[in-house]
């Protein structure tokens, strides 16, 4: 095994926004030498969030930019001074991290499924953590 955290940054052009991270993790895995275990991918951000979704109909993303919005709308009540309260609200409930179980080589995931860097309050520049863990 060679080296089992990985860590990459992305750039986001939207307030919201849903980024494949794909083929990072699939580098991050060659990299690590893993065959089986796990792999643990980590948003270090308060308004970002990561989410296993569908990738064949992107459509689907934009449904869920719209229903967090209409769920978490930014309120002029909130008190937050950076103004940027739905963002945490939307990283609380979506997530700061996923696990996949990893098996011959591969992440298991379903035939539609993909997994996302979520923005919530973009454009920035984001740091996704990957560790992968033998067993």
């Amino acid at each position: 095994m060679s080296k089992s955290l990985h860590s990459f940054t992305i750039s986001t052009n939207e307030k919201q926004s849903f980024t494949n991270l794909d083929d990072y993790l699939t580098e991050a895995l060659s990299k690590s030498g893993v065959n089986d275990g796990i792999m643990v991918v980590y948003c270090p951000h308060t308004t970002g969030a990561i989410t296993i979704n569908e990738n064949a109909d992107p459509d689907v993303k934009r449904d869920l930019k719209l229903g967090l919005d209409e769920t978490f709308p930014n309120k002029p009540e909130y008190v937050h001074a950076e103004g940027n309260s739905d963002g945490h609200m939307k990283s609380s409930v979506v997530g700061a991290s996923e696990t996949l179980i990893i098996s011959d080589g591969k992440p298991i995931l379903g035939t539609w499924q993909s997994v996302y860097f979520c923005e919530f309050d973009g454009p920035r520049k984001r740091t996704v953590h990957v560790k992968v863990i033998e067993g």
